[in-house]
């Protein structure tokens, strides 16, 4: 694995009962006329475990950059198999990216956000910021100052940096590298630390956030849930069915291809765990005809390396996000978040979803 095994226990089950509590706790507040200062508490609670988990982002997304890219850089050297295999994932991450970027936009239009759902919003539609035009996105894809970036957010210079620097790790003598290489683990592994800290106290803060929400919005942000839902999963959807289509056209299995999978698609959905999932797999590969050799390379390596879904889901969530701000995000912006997204999904692997849905769509959403 790409980092030590952080043993924490997310809270996931208590978390979704907090979001559904503290919705419900809001709606009754407002119609009980619950005190203001009840909802300002709320909101300071929820502001201060808010920003203690965007205050991770930066440096894990370096971590996880580096180390993930230097990964695929090494292991597209073993051999022609790794490359096409890398090609192959590369691919369906843009195409997944470029699926939702198409696509999401006009199905929000045709099956519009419930009304009241931008309470779930941080800042009101008012106080988002303004897409960049395009010659000020170019210039911005490039900062002078590293570290002016980072105090600044600034995503897209950030990746390019990143990405230049592992692409240069790759390149020096094997001493220096394992010593850099070393840093980004500590680094990556002290992170998950204080995020695994901080998602601990997440029923707590996603509590009293959805409080505020529920206030402000009422029964209409159970519907927004619903819709929010819904509409993401479509989007991966695109990706699993591409999936089929990749197998059964270009691997020719034809049928076969589906009833082989139906044993390690049960153990995912049981264990929702890709590892767990890694003998399963192994089995089913044997039974399509796959060399052991190449499976037994291949399919470890995509546990470690491989979100199918990631990029497209990911975007999509921004892609939410904007239409509850009413951020119309022009093509180029769209390429750019396609291309984080990509490079994000391939580089934040081995961490449970709940810390990698943070650095996924933090990144997204900044850039």
């Amino acid at each position: 694995g790409k980092f030590a095994l952080v043993s924490i226990r997310l809270p996931v089950v208590l978390t979704f009962a907090a979001l559904v509590g503290g919705l419900a706790a809001g709606i009754v507040g407002a119609m009980a006329g619950a005190p203001q200062g009840v909802s300002d508490i709320a909101g300071l609670i929820g502001g201060l475990w808010l920003r203690a988990l965007q205050m991770t982002i930066i440096p894990l997304v370096a971590a996880l950059l580096v180390l993930g890219l230097v990964q695929m850089i090494l292991a597209a050297r073993v051999g022609t198999v790794a490359r096409r295999m890398i090609a192959l994932m590369v691919f369906v991450q843009l195409a997944g990216g470029a699926f939702t970027s198409f696509v999401m936009p006009p199905l929000l239009r045709a099956f519009p956000v419930p009304a009241g759902a931008e309470a779930f919003l941080a800042q009101t539609p008012s106080d988002v910021g303004e897409v960049p035009k395009v010659l000020d996105f170019l210039a911005s894809l490039v900062s002078p100052n590293i570290v002016a970036a980072a105090a600044e957010t600034a995503m897209l210079p950030l990746t390019l940096f990143f990405v230049m620097f592992a692409v240069a790790i790759t390149r020096l003598p094997e001493e220096q590298s394992e010593r850099l290489l070393g840093f980004f683990h500590a680094l990556g592994n002290a992170m998950l630390l204080i995020i695994g800290w901080v998602l601990a106290a997440a029923p707590v803060g996603v509590f009293a956030l959805a409080y505020g929400v529920g206030v402000q919005s009422g029964g209409g942000a159970f519907a927004a849930l619903g819709h929010y839902v819904l509409s993401v999963t479509a989007m991966g959807t695109f990706v699993f069915l591409l999936a089929y289509g990749i197998a059964i056209g270009l691997g020719r299995t034809g049928g076969r291809f589906v009833s082989a999978m139906l044993p390690a698609q049960a153990v995912a959905l049981s264990t929702q765990s890709s590892l767990a999932s890694l003998p399963a797999m192994l089995d089913s590969s044997g039974r399509l005809g796959v060399r052991p050799a190449t499976a037994e390379f291949v399919l470890p390596l995509a546990v470690v390396i491989f979100r199918a879904t990631s990029a497209s889901m990911n975007l999509a969530v921004v892609y939410y996000i904007a239409a509850l701000a009413g951020v119309e995000v022009p093509l180029t912006v769209a390429l750019a978040g396609i291309l984080i997204a990509s490079v994000i999904s391939l580089s934040a692997v081995s961490l449970p979803g709940s810390i990698s849905f943070v650095v996924s769509i933090g990144p997204i959403a900044l850039a």
